[in-house]
């Protein structure tokens, strides 16, 4: 194929993403779409080693075997993947490590070129005429629907409070080097009051991370159309996994296949760590972040 065929084939192509803020279920919901027989996807073996299985040609079979279902989290594994190195590599390192969210004014003719070459070539050598993506951090939201102006967006939303907890157990969490070497900007005479009275708690601190990401999502979020965003809660998609997928692909305009259900079923689903936060922090520490986050914790349901 020619790079002007994927790049047009990239200009046309529907991308369904999956956003979040990081430790949201954001990477559950994405595996699980995934294995829908509509959608084509980058792999983790591309993004590590993408001398192997080139613009990931068998990625689907692959994925639908016994080798992508028994895949483990942290393990050997072989699944969908943000695609930080690859990307990274051969489009652009905007994409893997944005001081700030990135939008529409930031995509250059050759960057949205870039983007729908990478895209449009995996989309031809698959075998498919739709996508499925997904990246967390800024929400991105304008930068994409400028490169890819006929995605749609799910953004995954899961409890503050858990996720703070999740990133501070995280080894990429940069929050503990200080605000002023994490990605989330510097910050506000507000916040760094408050920051500064919490004795430099890394935990409040984390907490002003995740509310600076659900407000670039939010904000961004206004300049889509309602067709194009659709925002899920982690925990309702594990208490009603059935429904909610039958949503998002309904918001895809793509029907529950037989072949999709049978993935479902066989799909784990595990809630037993949806209020660790409650075990992992002390009373003080959630204080922290219920101070903080409060607003948002009410305004989708975790208060």
């Amino acid at each position: 194929m020619s790079a002007d065929a994927g790049q047009d084939s990239g200009a046309a192509l529907a991308i369904d993403f999956v956003v979040g803020t990081g430790r949201c279920g954001s990477t559950f919901v994405h595996e699980v779409l995934a294995r829908h027989e509509a959608f084509g996807f980058v792999s983790n073996i591309e993004d590590r080693l993408p001398r192997l299985n080139r613009l990931g040609r068998y990625n689907s079979a692959l994925y639908r075997s016994p080798l992508g279902r028994h895949t483990a989290k942290d393990g050997l594994r072989f699944a969908p993947s943000e695609a930080y190195r690859i990307i990274g590599r051969e489009v652009s390192p905007i994409y893997v490590r944005p001081a700030r969210d990135l939008v529409a004014d930031d995509v250059t003719p050759w960057l949205a070129q870039r983007f729908q070459r990478f895209f449009g070539e995996r989309a031809v050598a698959q075998g498919k005429t739709r996508f499925t993506h997904k990246y967390t951090g800024w929400s991105r939201l304008g930068f994409f629907d400028r490169i890819f102006p006929q995605s749609r967006f799910v953004h995954i939303v899961r409890d503050g409070r858990a996720v703070v907890n999740s990133w501070l157990q995280m080894p990429w969490w940069d929050g503990y080097g200080g605000p002023e070497n994490w990605l989330w900007g510097p910050l506000t005479t507000a916040e760094n009051e408050r920051w500064q009275a919490s004795g430099r708690s890394f935990v409040l601190l984390a907490a002003i991370g995740w509310r600076r990401l659900m407000e670039s999502h939010a904000a961004a979020g206004l300049e889509l159309p309602s067709d194009r965003l659709l925002t899920l809660r982690y925990e309702d998609v594990l208490a009603q996994p059935r429904e909610s997928f039958a949503r998002m692909l309904a918001f895809m305009s793509l029907p529950v296949t037989r072949a999709f259900e049978r993935e479902i079923a066989r799909t784990r689903v595990d809630a037993g760590r949806a209020r660790a936060f409650e075990r992992d922090l002390d009373q003080g520490q959630l204080s922290l972040i219920e101070s903080e986050l409060a607003p948002l914790l009410l305004q989708h349901g975790y208060c």
